[in-house]
């Protein structure tokens, strides 16, 4: 808790002093922790509206304090920015004034007073009476530098918020960039829902769950992976064009791009295709930075994103001209072929599904910034994706990266039952853990359209458009080992 400050006995320090505040506050007949101030005006409205003499009222947190004799001067600082105040002795009066000199940077307040201008030129609140709404009890960091205050911000958000106005932007940034993103979706026709976040059966994409238990039903339950199976059943029921912004959790590593739980947004189209939902994509995402950013070519770090140029790769071609594969080879002649490129396989069991993910990050595209669709993902790894025609092993599929982070996922939605009855059968075969979702099969039976598909990383998109390093950075409390 001491990292806030750069000497942990000038933090105790601090906080004695802020104790004997608070016990002169009492008993001079303040209440540290007032009641509501309501019909206080936001400081940028106050800002926006200013006119001389005009009377206002205004509540927030004191950033900095300048006694001189007979008058102080404070910076007010609330969700939406900061503005000056001027407190007189002879205008509030002794006892208040004596009240004034005791509160501490970090405290909160409401006041009412008068607006006017400093010779400077500063808009400033003249204040004529005032309330303590709360207490701080522990100072304000004056710094953050090095890799402790780096943790201590994503532990202390609420700090990291105060001090920090950033950070608070990257914030903002992100309800404007989630807002966008539904905006575009509604105008476009398609229809919110929800679904289930606890699931019988771990499924809708690849990863580790998180395994929780259900007393009353006495049956084990995961956090979901995706939404996606649900969805799929929802297009089956009728509803043909629907997303969801999601909170997904996956059992895995933590990174500067993976959280243990992370926010998605997942589209369903019916009579679509993956062709559709590249499309989609296209225009959502440029939509999303037009109405966030005001432009469609930005930075991030260091390195110029433009999201009028867009590119088209194919992981099958990335694959034969990288390791020499084609999908149609035997496993044998896989593995011979990789290690012949110096990849390490190990066991002798080794499936398809697993070199794969071995060698997956190997083909990503490398160097670019600017938006890439990797096309043609063998079928090995998308168990829920169709298969294309003139392409055996190769699914109907794209994988979206942008500033070197994949992005986007979406392809032409397998809607043969017999089929994926199959495909999840052979994924039994390779994984123990692997199980059969027999209503989701059931479902299929009923008949669902031909759909596209398409799941975008809201938390990497926001990575991307607010030009953040780290994950951590664009969550609000992201996971963190033990202190």
């Amino acid at each position: 808790m001491d990292e806030l400050t750069q000497n942990p006995k000038d933090s105790n320090d601090l906080i004695e002093q802020r104790y004997k505040n608070l016990e002169k506050l009492r008993e001079l007949g303040v209440d540290p922790w007032g009641e509501g101030f309501r019909d206080a005006i936001s400081v940028s409205v106050i800002k926006e509206n200013f006119a001389e003499g005009k009377d206002v009222r205004a509540a927030g947190r004191i950033m900095s304090q300048r006694v001189m004799g007979k008058s102080i001067f404070l910076d007010l600082k609330d969700g939406s920015g900061k503005i000056q105040l001027y407190v007189k002795k002879d205008m509030v009066g002794d006892e208040a004034f004596k009240v004034f000199k005791i509160l501490d940077i970090g405290d909160i307040i409401g006041v009412d007073g008068a607006l006017f201008k400093t010779h400077s030129g500063e808009d400033t609140i003249q204040v004529k009476n005032f309330k303590l709404l709360s207490k701080s009890l522990r100072p304000l960091p004056e710094k953050w530098h090095g890799l402790k205050d780096i943790e201590t911000r994503y532990r202390q958000r609420y700090v990291d918020l105060i001090v920090n106005d950033d950070s608070r932007k990257v914030f903002r940034s992100r309800v404007e960039i989630t807002k966008a993103i539904r905006d575009h979706l509604v105008a476009k026709g398609f229809f919110e829902v929800e679904t289930p976040m606890m699931h019988p059966i771990a499924g809708g994409a690849a990863g580790k769950p998180f395994k929780t238990h259900h007393e009353t039903l006495d049956m084990d339950l995961f956090l979901r992976i995706a939404p996606e199976i649900y969805l799929k059943k929802l297009l089956v029921g009728g509803f043909e064009k629907i997303f969801e912004i999601n909170r997904s959790f996956r059992n895995e590593g933590i990174s500067v791009r993976h959280n243990p739980e992370f926010t998605m947004i997942e589209v369903y189209e019916a009579y679509s295709d993956c062709r559709g939902m590249m499309k989609l994509t296209e225009e959502m995402v440029r939509y999303v930075a037009r109405t966030v950013l005001g432009t469609e070519v930005f930075s991030y770090q260091g390195r110029q994103i433009d999201l009028t140029k867009w590119k088209t790769v194919s992981f099958a071609e990335l694959m034969k001209d990288n390791f020499g594969i084609k999908v149609e080879d035997p496993l044998s002649e896989w593995v011979q072929k990789l290690k012949a490129k110096g990849i390490a396989v190990e066991g002798d069991k080794v499936s398809k599904t697993q070199l794969l993910n071995i060698i997956g990050d190997l083909v990503e595209p490398k160097g670019e910034t600017n938006p890439v669709f990797v096309v043609d993902i063998f079928k090995e790894l998308s168990p829920l994706a169709k298969e294309k025609k003139d392409s055996p092993g190769v699914t109907d599929r794209f994988e979206l990266f942008m500033g070197g982070m994949e992005i986007a996922n979406a392809y032409s939605e397998l809607n043969d039952p017999i089929d994926q009855k199959k495909r999840f059968l052979d994924q039994i075969k390779e994984d123990k853990d692997a199980r059969m979702d027999e209503d989701f099969v059931r479902a299929l039976e009923y008949g669902m359209p031909p759909a596209g598909g398409l799941g975008i990383g809201v938390d990497r998109l926001t990575m991307i458009l607010t030009d953040s390093a780290s994950i951590r950075d664009v969550i609000l409390f992201p996971q963190m080992r033990k202190e």
